[in-house]
Order: C-alpha cells, then structure tokens, then sequence
C-alpha cells in the first residue's frame, strides 16, 4: 500500500540526522554540480502540508499568464504561445510553452497533446540549430503555477560541466547573455516555428 504524507515523511527522517538533515545526494559529486560537496549541507526536512495550498491559477490565486497573456510571446498559434523566459539568463536560450487556455498537462485532450509532442520537436530542432547550442533540455514542473508551462534550456556547445540537470543551477550563476544576442536567437526560433504555422511576434 503507498505511504501516505506523514508515513513517507517518517521514512524520509529514518535517514535523517538529529536535526533533520538528509545526507548530501549522490549528485554532490558528479562532475556536473555545481557546487563542492564538502561545503554542502541539506536544509532540515519539513512536514509535510495537507492539503497543499494552490498554486498560481488556482484556489482563487490569478495566474500571471491569463492575466497578461501577450506578455513576452515570441510565437504563437491559436491554441499555443512561446514564451521569452522573464529574465535574462545566463544560457543561450530559454523558453517556455503555454497553451492560450487556462490548461495543466492533465488537462490537455487528445488533440493538444498531440499537438504539445509536435511543438516540443519542433523547438527543440529549432533552437538545437542556433549557433553554439550544445544540447536543448526540455522540462516541465508546475509547483509554482497551474498554467502548463513547459521549459527549453539550450546547454552553451562544449560546457559539459553544465550537462543534465544542474543546468539550471549554473544558468542562476553563470552571467546573463547579452540582450542583442538573445534577441537574434529568439527571432530565429521564432521564425522557424512559423514556418510550419503560427506567427511570430519578434
């Protein structure tokens, strides 16, 4: 039988110091992380909180796409927009896919999700064909917002200390790309997504 909230947090604790502290994950020490493990330490484990509170879009909280849904839109279809991330990064490329509508990933019927499968390759060639592009990422989380927003992370060719998913640990840390040069990049993107469809609006 699954363990409910507080018995896998129980669980959880058996592995955990007198303070509650989980020991560093294997990954402090790939290749890949960020950050030397010997100067790491894990924040004390919460407890869990029933009934989670919503997230943005949801429970009465606005959600910031619906609200502005023009907002940062490199292209767009009649049911898709492809979002400039809201701040510089310090990767090539990121970009997030929406639906127009107020949708989650499990809320999409047949015919958008066959339509979200096609959009992801599509970008994924698209940004993979910048100059530079090592790897594109393509990731979904939600736990902020209930507006299905999907993430494409370009890897900067030849980095591979920032390969897999600390991506985006070294993308808060590495400095900005500048603005002429992200423009460019998502102009092209733009254009190639609307030569199969769409338009776009940079």
């Amino acid at each position: 039988m699954p363990y409910s909230p507080d018995e896998f947090y129980a669980h959880a604790l058996a592995s955990a110091d007198a303070e509650g502290r989980l020991p560093v994950a294997d990954m402090g020490g790939w290749d890949i992380f960020p950050y030397e493990p010997d100067s790491l330490r894990s924040k004390p484990l919460q407890p869990p909180v029933v009934p989670e509170p919503p997230r943005g879009g949801e429970g009465g909280n606005p959600c910031r796409r619906c609200a502005d849904p023009e907002r940062n839109v490199i292209w767009s279809d009649e049911h898709w927009v492809l979002v400039a991330d809201e701040e510089p990064s310090g990767l090539p490329f990121v970009a997030l896919l929406m639906p127009r509508e107020h949708l989650d990933l499990g809320d999409l019927d047949d015919a958008r999700a066959a339509e979200l499968g096609v959009l992801i390759v599509r970008i994924e060639r698209a940004v993979r064909a910048l100059s530079g592009i090592g790897r594109v990422h393509v990731n979904k989380w939600g736990d902020g917002g209930a507006h299905l927003h999907v993430f494409f992370l370009a890897r900067p060719e030849g980095l591979l200390q920032l390969r897999g998913s600390c991506v985006t640990l070294w993308s808060d840390m590495l400095p900005p790309v500048e603005p002429d040069v992200l423009a460019a990049d998502l102009r092209t993107v733009a254009h190639a997504l609307a030569a199969h469809g769409g338009r776009a609006h940079v």
